[in-house]
């Protein structure tokens, strides 16, 4: 027996057998069993969805010697014959290679002739939409009255690039993408009648990752029997997806939910070292953060979760605002044409920092009173006294971890362009050009709580609270960058330089607020 590969063997042979497709054959046995067919019809939707196996089940049922008014029996000569691509009268068309005008008017020669064995011919031309105008519209008038012997079956994926004309003298059936449900249970049976066991999570993972689509889930199954045998694990499965299956996907979830930057990067460096594919781990936390946006708003009846994980996501959910969840389900589902361009992992760290960080950006940058407008402070700033007799000037601070260097400094004069910058941070960044908005070094200024400290001689000093974003910025483009978006706020070109000044170094602040300037950070 000639060998077949899984998705021409489990090919549905009835109406019945087709899955997921309820609403198109009903619509087809009752035109079948009624006598009402049409002479063209038009199957649309996502590949693998059953189009061009309905239209051969439609050709059998209408040339049925048994039948011909509902299912066809599979057992005469003609069904048999479509079945095994015998038939003359069932003529399939590639319109992705027979894309000119000279095939359809060869084809239009043709269709004048009667049929050979059967009641009807049947033209089945899949991928309908690459036909060239030319084609198309000689087409037409073949479709618009053929003979009455004559039926046609267009498939195509892609509806919206079908000529219009084409399609309103079609019925149309729009083929839906497959619920894993619905695949699961085919493949199931494809795997008990083959002598294959898999692991449930392995079976719901293929399903998963079919997308919908039947024929992509049944080629990946008999891919796994070929290169693992009769027994597949979840694994197995994996390997072959390139799916991680790393807890640790979870785990930089709950840091992400948590605010908790710190111990998110060391996730993201973990992983990155031990050379996991960073798209796919990106796209396997961006599925979790749909599965957390579907239960904060009541939407995880169908989610494809175990228990465990489900429970997991509702305590998230009960700790975070659907704002927060929002964003970063924004953030890193965009991931991806990012990977192409860095070779690290710089795309996701920078959607952490951006989806951790905003709402404390918000709180410390006051808001300006309109578009375009600048913030001015309501009360003046009374600078520093002088030290009085006897009193010595701030000494370098010192901490558990850093020492910290700090000198006398002149806060700034009231509408000075210190004051002006630190008040209008955020319109600093609004008003970059947009070919440098999307650039790393614009989302850390965005996002990573930087400060601007201090102005001297046409020199900016910026603060960061992690080191990590301060040796980003150093680098010699993303520095240019960060000069650039400053200088076109202030009107005149200006340098920065950059300081590391910890969260938690309290004592630091202090001292800023005494009049001191951070100008050098240290190690123990």
């Amino acid at each position: 027996m000639v060998s077949q590969v899984f998705y021409r063997k489990w090919r549905p042979q009835t109406l019945a057998e087709v899955v997921g497709q309820e609403h198109v054959t009903r619509t087809l046995l009752n035109a079948l069993s009624s006598g009402r067919v049409s002479h063209a019809y038009l199957f649309c939707g996502p590949r693998g969805t059953g189009k061009t196996s309905t239209g051969r089940i439609l050709a059998k049922a209408v040339n049925c010697l048994s039948s011909g008014k509902g299912e066809p029996c599979n057992t005469c000569s003609m069904c048999q014959a479509i079945t095994g691509g015998r038939a003359l009268d069932v003529i399939e068309i590639d319109a992705a290679s027979n894309t000119g005008v000279d095939d359809i008017r060869a084809l239009r020669e043709r269709v004048n002739y009667a049929p050979n064995q059967a009641q009807y011919k049947v033209y089945i031309i899949d991928e309908v939409h690459m036909l060239s105008t030319s084609a198309s519209n000689a087409l037409l008038k073949t479709l618009e009255e053929p003979p009455p012997y004559v039926i046609f079956v267009l498939a195509t994926s892609e509806t919206h690039i079908v000529l219009p004309t084409i399609a309103s003298r079609c019925q149309r059936f729009d083929f839906r993408r497959l619920g894993q449900k619905d695949i699961i249970l085919k493949l199931n049976r494809i795997s008990s009648t083959e002598g294959i066991k898999m692991e449930p999570e392995a079976l719901r993972l293929i399903a998963r990752s079919a997308t919908g689509s039947l024929r992509d889930a049944e080629n990946l199954l008999e891919q796994l029997f070929a290169y693992y045998g009769p027994d597949i694990s979840l694994n197995q499965v994996q390997a072959i997806l390139g799916v991680t299956g790393d807890e640790r996907v979870k785990e930089l979830l709950r840091h992400i939910v948590n605010n908790d930057i710190a111990a998110g990067m060391k996730i993201i460096n973990a992983v990155s070292s031990d050379g996991l594919d960073l798209k796919q781990f990106s796209r396997e936390l961006a599925a979790y953060l749909r599965g957390l946006l579907l239960v904060k708003t009541g939407g995880d009846k169908d989610l494809d979760f175990t228990t465990e994980e489900l429970a997991e996501l509702k305590d998230l959910a009960s700790r975070t605002s659907l704002e927060q969840i929002l964003k970063a389900v924004k953030l890193f589902s965009q991931l991806e044409p990012g990977f192409d361009s860095y070779s690290s992992s710089l795309p996701l760290e920078l959607a952490l920092v951006d989806c951790t960080l905003t709402e404390a950006g918000r709180r410390e940058t006051p808001t300006p009173q309109a578009e375009g407008e600048f913030t001015k402070p309501k009360e003046a700033v009374t600078p520093p006294q002088p030290p009085k007799k006897g009193i010595a000037k701030p000494e370098p601070v010192s901490v558990a971890s850093e020492v910290t260097k700090v000198a006398p400094t002149t806060i700034s004069e009231p509408g000075s362009q210190l004051e002006h910058l630190r008040l209008n941070w955020r319109q600093v960044i609004e008003q970059a050009p947009e070919s440098i908005k999307r650039t790393p070094a614009v989302a850390i200024l965005r996002s990573a709580g930087v400060k601007p400290i201090a102005l001297e001689d046409d020199t900016v000093t910026l603060t960061f609270r992690y080191s990590y974003h301060k040796d980003k910025i150093e680098e010699l483009e993303n520095k240019r960058i960060t000069a650039e978006v400053i200088s076109k706020f202030l009107g005149h070109p200006c340098q920065v330089r950059c300081v590391y000044e910890p969260e938690e170094n309290h004592l630091v602040r202090e001292a800023q607020k005494m009049g001191a300037q951070i100008i050098n950070m240290e190690e123990k």
